[in-house]
């Protein structure tokens, strides 16, 4: 579908807590179940003394090793390091995380007995390399394209780490769209033969770690997005967090002991909170046991689901704002809408769809897609599309249009920001003013971009700067540019300023803005990756060699000792072949961390030993 021998084009949904893969294949959509056959794979990347998991394998071993196990890398992607959010949460993860150049933050851990640094790109990477793995497997061929889903709200520098993990993870990301536009596209597509006219749809997406609501009107298979919000920090995440934070409180109280300074015990409450979370959407009281959790001491609560809604009732009440004020930009009454559409694990919590529903007017809420892989499920429809997919349940199926979510603009001398293109314009789109000088006998002028809603700049979020300079003095006025801001289809910003006096030009895409990472370091980390990939793969083959000795040595222990086969064998040989074995499996257990040669050297020998033998006793020694 993709040409170039690159296979299919997949579409990711790379989430905080969870990551979900999916491609068009058979004339439909085919959400991609990993090698534990689960349809989503925990964005989890875990640094041992001798090897790195992700996924299922990562998580599955947090609580022996919390603090060399990283997940919620998309609540740092694009962030730096004294972002409050960061800091906030800093406090809550087992992990380090240590401010890089230019205020990056780096997340630090011991592998294979040596410190290490990574940035939340190069977590995202590993994350995507997994996704990529699966499909792979589960298609039998090469994988290239994709297309990555981002929260609505992420700013630029997020897009763009974004991209920048995809390209160390040897991806080409054909495009990035926004979560809650992928899970209308699959909305659309499950609902493509019902609609006739327009229809204007909310998207309420609340996943584990980020919160995003988009409007948009389809018609006749064609999307307009007309406003959207949310908040890139609140999701389940953050509901676990509250009721842990209950329960740590409770053990103090109970046993005057805190379990706060310990990540294990955090990690293991933490594990049973999520669960007890889960539990309480479908039933209304659950039970929080954990043997031994801190100094031998079991605990033992039961947590009602109001307690929890008492816990996170301001969250769950934050969850509506952006509602409030998404509806407002689009100029749509909440009357208006025809559909609310929920997208994300967090919208099964009943408290959330319950003041959801109240704010429709008891409207019945559309639960027809599946929350946890709508997304990945609409990002591998759009990349079926870009790719040149031309079956009728697709061909007219199209990404009409998407919004900025941040308005854009430059700051100005009086430190206020002059906004270029206003939030929720629609994308791809070109916008060009003049400026000029603002003092006499300027010889250069300083450009510096910025978004965000407030009026002065300091307030807002800075995105790179550049200078046109060499232009001779002039009255202020008279010297004049033209400024081009461009934000392509992946809503990411080129801006340019041409000296209109004399031709000069210099352009900014907003790409390498302090903390980005340069060209050099992505190759660099893609380089990284791949030696991580050499290592993943001779460590596979590591294990492949141990547990083909183990298996091949049990094996063997059982036939010999089986009564009507190991009559077969003489005595002498038989005490050989016992004594090699068990020496094979003392062996095994005091060389866990042999090498793969070592495995295969011990196979032959003990093959050796035993072959010989083994084939009298299925074949007999050919004298009868």
């Amino acid at each position: 579908m993709a040409g170039n021998g690159q296979g299919p084009a997949i579409g990711i949904d790379l989430g905080t807590t969870y990551s979900c893969v999916a491609v068009w294949q058979h004339n439909r959509i085919e959400i991609i179940a990993n090698d534990q056959g689960n349809r989503t794979t925990p964005s989890y990347v875990a640094f041992t003394d001798t090897e790195r998991l992700t996924g299922d394998a990562a998580k599955n071993q947090v609580a022996v090793n919390a603090t060399n196990t990283v997940f919620d890398a998309k609540r740092l992607i694009g962030r730096r390091y004294n972002d409050a959010t960061v800091q906030s949460d800093i406090k809550l993860w087992p992990f380090k995380v240590t401010p890089g150049q230019d205020d990056k933050p780096l997340i630090g851990v011991t592998y294979k007995y040596e410190e290490k640094q990574f940035s939340a790109e190069e977590i995202s990477s590993m994350v995507l390399v997994k996704m990529r793995e699966i499909a792979e497997d589960y298609l039998g061929t090469t994988i290239k394209n994709a297309i990555i889903t981002v929260p609505a709200y992420f700013n630029n520098s997020q897009r763009q780490a974004t991209k920048d993990a995809g390209a160390i993870a040897g991806l080409h990301i054909m495009r990035i769209i926004n979560e809650p536009t992928a899970a209308a596209i699959a909305y659309g597509l499950d609902n493509k033969t019902s609609s006739t006219g327009e229809k204007k749809v909310l998207i309420f997406d609340l996943g584990g770690g980020t919160f995003d609501v988009s409007v948009l009107t389809m018609e006749e298979g064609k999307f307009e997005v007309k406003a959207t919000g949310g908040d890139t920090h609140l999701g389940g995440e953050d509901f676990d967090n509250r009721m842990v934070n209950h329960f740590v409180r409770e053990f103090k109280r109970k046993h005057k002991k805190d379990i706060s300074g310990n990540p294990r015990a955090l990690r293991r409450l933490r594990t049973s909170c999520e669960r007890a979370k889960r539990t309480l959407s479908s039933t209304t009281q659950t039970t929080i046991e954990i043997d031994a959790l801190y100094e031998g001491i079991d605990f033992f609560s039961r947590v009602t689901r109001a307690r929890f809604e008492e816990l996170n009732i301001d969250l769950f009440r934050k969850c509506m704002e952006p509602v409030e004020a998404c509806l407002r930009d689009a100029k749509i009454d909440k009357s208006n809408v025809d559909e609310v559409v929920l997208v994300g694990g967090s919208t099964r919590i009943p408290k959330v769809r319950q003041l959801l529903q109240d704010f429709f007017n008891e409207k019945e809420l559309c639960k027809s897609i599946n929350p946890d892989e709508a997304v990945a499920y609409g990002a591998a429809v759009q990349a079926a599309i870009l790719s040149g997919e031309r079956h009728e349940k697709v061909q007219d199926l199209v990404l009409v249009l998407d919004v900025t979510p941040l308005s854009l603009g430059l700051n100005d001398s009086r430190g206020v920001t002059k906004v270029f293109i206003p939030k929720n314009t629609t994308i791809p789109t070109r916008k060009e003013q003049v400026r000029q000088t603002s003092k006499d006998n300027q010889t250069g002028a300083l450009f510096r971009v910025y978004e965000g809603e407030s009026t002065l700049s300091k307030d807002n979020n800075l995105l790179g700067q550049f200078a046109v300079t060499g232009f001779p003095p002039a009255p202020r006025g008279v010297q004049k540019f033209n400024v081009c801001f461009d934000i392509d289809e992946n809503g990411i910003l080129n801006v340019s300023a041409e000296d209109k006096t004399m031709g000069q030009m210099q352009k900014i895409t907003i790409t390498n803005d302090k903390g980005r990472l340069s060209e050099e370091e992505i190759e660099k980390m893609v380089q990284e990756a791949a030696k991580f990939k050499l290592e993943d793969e001779e460590q596979k083959k590591k294990d492949e060699a141990k547990n083909a000795l183990e298996n091949y040595a049990y094996n063997m222990r059982n036939a010999i000792n089986n009564e009507k086969n190991g009559a077969k064998i003489p005595l002498a040989n038989k005490r050989k072949i016992e004594a090699a074995l068990e020496q094979a499996i003392q062996w095994l257990d005091e060389n866990q961390l042999a090498e793969r040669e070592e495995f295969e050297d011990k196979m032959k020998e003990l093959e050796g030993i035993c072959n010989p033998s083994i084939a009298k006793m299925y074949h007999g020694d050919g004298s009868g």
